[in-house]
């Protein structure tokens, strides 16, 4: 009877992570990801720098469509309280009520920064819903 302990082959080895591919930098995939997470800036630098690295280049492109979604609402939330509050009388009001709708989508982008950063350092391919696929979409079309 074979012994179940010491199998006649092998296990075959593990899968290297999507992080494990050759980068252009000196810097760790992981570590590179998440620095290219820090919206607009990181993604557009790390994005243009690596060459290679899918994993790092995926997680450039997030944040750069990430990052420009968080700006067009700063740009959006100011004008909106710009205008609702020249309104004479109520204008006060309304520029509270718009605080109090913008404050939790502020907090919700930068929850979703700070995981998108944890995810990246620990060389998780994380798609943030509805920038991922563009992302990989627009990663996997540059064929770079």
């Amino acid at each position: 009877m074979p012994d179940p302990v010491a199998p006649s082959q092998p296990p075959p080895p593990p899968e290297a992570p999507p992080s494990a591919d050759p980068s252009s930098l000196d810097l760790p995939p992981n570590i590179a990801a998440a620095i290219a997470c820090i919206p607009l800036v990181g993604g557009i630098i790390f994005y243009l720098l690596e060459k290679r690295n899918s994993f790092v280049r995926f997680y450039a492109m997030q944040s750069i469509i990430f990052g420009g979604a968080w700006f067009l609402f700063n740009i959006a939330s100011a004008v909106v309280h710009a205008v609702v509050g020249a309104i004479p009388g109520v204008g006060p009001i309304l520029v509270f009520l718009w605080a109090v709708i913008a404050a939790p989508v502020h907090l919700a982008f930068l929850v979703v920064f700070i995981v998108a950063v944890v995810k990246a350092f620990s060389g998780v391919r994380w798609d943030i819903p509805y920038v991922g696929p563009m992302a990989r979409k627009q990663v996997e079309g540059s064929g770079v």
